[in-house]
Parts: C-alpha cells; sequence; structure tokens
C-alpha cells in the first residue's frame, strides 16, 4: 500500500477548504462531493486509470478544478 506524502495531503486540505469556502452552504458542497465519488465509483469501477486514488479524492480534486479553471466544464 502506498503512502501519501505530507504534500499532496496538504494539497488535497487545500483543495477542499476553497471548495467549502467557495460554498455557499457547507453541508450541501459535502452532500455534491459525496454523491459524485458515488457515481464516479460505478462509473469508473471497471476503468484502472488511477488506481492509487480513492473516489473521494478524485471528486475533490475534480470539483476543485472545476472551480479555479472554469473553462474545463464543457455543457
Amino acid at each position: 500500500m502506498q503512502k501519501r506524502t505530507p504534500l499532496e495531503t496538504t494539497n488535497l486540505m487545500r483543495r477542499a477548504e476553497e471548495l467549502v469556502d467557495a460554498a455557499s452552504n457547507r453541508y450541501r458542497i459535502t452532500v455534491q462531493v459525496a454523491n459524485r465519488a458515488k457515481r464516479r465509483r460505478y462509473e469508473d469501477f471497471d476503468n484502472l486509470d488511477e488506481p492509487g486514488m480513492k473516489p473521494v479524492v478524485r471528486a475533490i480534486v475534480e470539483m476543485s478544478d472545476e472551480l479555479t479553471q472554469p473553462e474545463i466544464i464543457g455543457d
């Protein structure tokens, strides 16, 4: 099992903090992260692109990227 380095943990915590700070409701953003992680878990069950990244971590990273880089969102 691979351990995370303190830098990765710090980066993840910073991203999560940015999400919570940008949200008007902390509960709602937490539920959105959880729902995205749950959805991605089942969508990517067969896809093993990043086997070391857990669904919740991936959801936080994706959502913080969408927050800081809105041009990556495509409707």
